[in-house]
């Protein structure tokens, strides 16, 4: 079984929840990409729907949404998600991972595509805490 820590990012308030997801719901997120919608239910979120905008692994290895799987690799980057230059081109080479969520993910960030009907606050007050900045 895999676990992970969603952040799911309300962008109305600008606030972010931090949410473990485990079990089934955790299991059925394996597989997707990044910049897809899934149903917030996998994250206690009933009629919600989420963009998944992100995530990295154990070792804080970013994901890349233009790299595609789920491997690690180590590209050349000269500025951009995973490496940002200290002075205008330069380049180095970079550890990335690709866009599809895998057992080696840890943390996933997800943000609010679609509203239910029940505020977040109200579902997130007893369980998830929101995320600290």
């Amino acid at each position: 079984m895999v676990d992970f820590k969603t952040i799911v990012n309300d962008v109305k308030t600008g606030k972010s929840y931090n949410v473990a997801v485990s079990g089934h719901h955790a299991n059925s997120l394996i597989g997707k990409n990044i910049g897809e919608v899934v149903d917030g239910i996998f994250v206690g979120l009933p009629g919600y729907k989420l963009k998944i905008t992100g995530g990295s692994d154990r070792n804080g290895t970013p994901m890349r949404k233009d790299l595609p799987g789920a491997r690690k690799r180590r590209l050349l980057l000269s500025d951009g998600l995973g490496f940002h230059e200290k002075y205008p081109g330069e380049r180095k080479r970079t550890a990335v991972r690709g866009s599809t969520i895998s057992a080696e993910i840890i943390q996933i960030n997800m943000a609010i595509a679609e509203y239910g009907p029940k505020s977040v606050e109200e579902t997130f007050a007893s369980g998830a805490a929101p995320a600290e900045k």
